[in-house]
């Protein structure tokens, strides 16, 4: 990567480019956030939250790509753009159709590149990393081996991508079963993960204070990803952090109900170290982060 990583350099982003997706429905739309210059760029594949959009999350995408990643966001069927509701037929299994957009975006890296003026032969297709927030936690989390249990308490579909090689998880959901609220279990039941098969190594950011209605068990829900799967792994704990980490989707979002620059500024200092380390792992950047008073780092 030929942008030096201490260096913010300016961004440019594009929305949107359409990728052709006649199974889903609809076309899919992404945005390309990246820095106007270098090459050799690592890919960051983003999922958003529930009812969200290739638009929000910039304090993290504008960062990552300052700091040389090429970001690239899809628009998934649940995202109240879209107004795709419950009488949809694709909506019980829209948990599925995030994780193929996912990997659309994965298949279609070529076609993203011509689409966007500058950007040809820029990215580097062997340094892959997905990450998401919330929901979107969990669809990046199937494709670094996480499965969704079935109705017989069986884990389902392997998705797992093997192009993906790390990943980052914000305020991921965690086991189902007795662990969710009646609500949730009503209405996600697929909210029912299985991290055992989670091998791919990956950064879970969650929030001492992320009391979801979705569970039954309080903040340490959110764990789950990093304490149920197998090594390496790492966890990054928020003090002070509800469901949005500060402000992660954008600080002036109906849903930051915890708005904090100084810890959004700990997770784009963190995740941006993290994702740095784990492509080149002759950099430091990820051992000599200090979360301060503001968060707790363990590893395993």
């Amino acid at each position: 990567m030929s942008i030096p990583q201490h260096l913010p350099s300016p961004v440019v982003s594009v929305r949107p480019v359409v990728l052709p997706a006649p199974a889903r429905g609809t076309d899919l739309q992404v945005r390309i956030t990246a820095p106007i210059s270098g090459s050799g760029l690592p890919i960051i594949v983003f999922a958003h939250g529930f009812g969200a959009d290739m638009d929000r999350y910039a304090p993290l995408v504008d960062h990552w790509a300052g700091h040389g990643f090429a970001v690239i966001q899809p628009t998934h069927l649940d995202a109240r753009t879209l107004a795709i509701g419950p009488d949809d037929p694709r909506y019980p299994e829209i948990w599925r159709i995030r994780v193929t957009d996912l990997t659309q975006v994965i298949d279609s890296l070529k076609t993203i590149e011509a689409a966007v003026p500058g950007l040809d032969g820029r990215l580097d297709h062997q340094r892959i990393a997905v990450a998401g927030h919330s929901w979107g936690g969990q669809t990046a989390s199937m494709l670094l081996g996480a499965r969704v249990v079935d109705a017989d308490g069986l884990p389902g579909e392997d998705m797992t991508d093997p192009r993906v090689t790390v990943g980052v998880l914000l305020a991921t959901t965690g086991t189902g079963g007795t662990d969710l609220s009646p609500f949730a279990a009503e209405h996600f039941p697929f909210m029912s993960p299985d991290f055992a098969g989670m091998t791919t190594p990956a950064l879970i950011v969650a929030g001492d204070q992320d009391d979801s209605p979705l569970s039954v068990r309080g903040p340490d829900w959110f764990t789950d990803p990093y304490h149920l799967s197998p090594a390496p792994k790492s966890l990054l704990t928020v003090v002070g952090g509800e469901h949005s980490l500060g402000g992660v989707s954008g600080y002036g979002v109906t849903e930051t109900t915890d708005e904090s620059p100084e810890r959004v500024a700990l997770i784009q200092r963190a995740t941006t170290a993290y994702l740095h380390s784990a492509f080149n792992p002759q950099d430091p950047a990820w051992s000599t982060v200090d979360p301060g008073p503001l968060g707790q780092i363990e590893s395993r």
